[in-house]
C-alpha cells in the first residue's frame, strides 16, 4: 500500500467510532472522488484548526474572533441556569432536543482513577468564579449516569457547595444507569430535562 495513504488510513482510524476498516472506506471514497470532496474537506479541517478554539467562559468550542461562544454572548440564556456537561457533544444533544435554555459549562471529561482523569485535568476550579459573576441559582448535571458521571458530580458539588447557596439538579427519570447522553432520544431527554430532581 502506498505510504501515503496508508498514513492517512491511519489518521481516520485514531477518530471516535471509526477504526481500521473504517478508516480505509473514507480514505478510498475521498481519493476515488471526482467532485473535489476531498481538496475541499482538507481545506475546511485546516480553517477549523487555526480559527476555533475552546471558550474561554465555558469551554464551547467557537470562533477566536468572537471572544466567548454564542451561548456566554446570549442575554437571554442568562436566566440563572448553569448545565455541566462532559463535552461539546452533550452541548449539541441538549440543543438539538431544544430542552435547555440557560448556559452550559463544559468539564471536558470525567473524573476517573482507571483512566488517570484527576480534578486539575478538567474544567471545575473556575465554576465558583462563573457562579459569582453570573448570578447562578441553579447547577444542573447533565454527565452519564455512570460511577465515572457520578463522582464527577460529587466532586464539583464539594468544590461549590461551601461558597456557594447555588441549588443543585440532575436529570431524573428516561436517563438509563450507564446512559450517555449521545444515545438517548429528544423525546426521554425532555422528560429527563422536565422531571429533573434536586440534590
Amino acid at each position: 500500500m502506498n505510504s501515503k495513504i496508508e498514513k492517512l488510513i491511519k489518521q481516520f482510524a485514531k477518530l471516535p467510532r471509526v477504526g481500521a476498516r473504517g478508516g480505509q472506506r473514507i480514505v478510498l471514497s475521498l481519493l476515488q472522488d471526482k467532485t473535489g470532496r476531498a481538496s475541499a474537506l482538507a481545506a475546511a479541517l485546516q480553517d477549523a484548526a487555526a480559527s476555533i478554539a475552546p471558550c474561554p467562559v465555558c469551554g464551547v468550542l467557537t470562533d477566536c474572533d468572537a471572544g466567548s461562544c454564542e451561548f456566554c454572548r446570549d442575554a437571554a440564556r442568562a436566566n440563572g441556569q448553569l448545565c455541566v456537561v462532559r463535552d461539546l457533544a452533550d452541548v449539541w444533544t441538549l440543543e438539538k432536543a431544544s430542552v435547555f435554555r440557560g448556559r452550559y459549562h463544559i468539564i471536558g471529561g470525567l473524573l476517573s482513577g482507571a483512566a488517570g482523569t484527576l480534578p486539575d485535568d478538567l474544567n471545575i476550579a473556575s465554576l465558583p468564579a462563573r457562579i459569582a459573576n453570573e448570578n447562578i441559582s441553579e447547577i444542573i448535571f447533565a454527565l452519564p449516569n455512570t460511577v465515572e458521571g457520578k463522582t464527577t458530580q460529587h466532586y464539583v458539588m464539594s468544590v461549590i457547595g461551601d461558597t456557594s447557596s447555588v441549588g443543585f439538579s440532575e436529570l431524573a427519570s428516561g436517563v438509563p444507569l450507564g446512559g450517555d447522553l449521545d444515545y438517548i432520544d429528544d423525546g426521554t431527554l425532555t422528560l429527563a430535562f422536565g422531571g429533573r430532581k434536586a440534590l
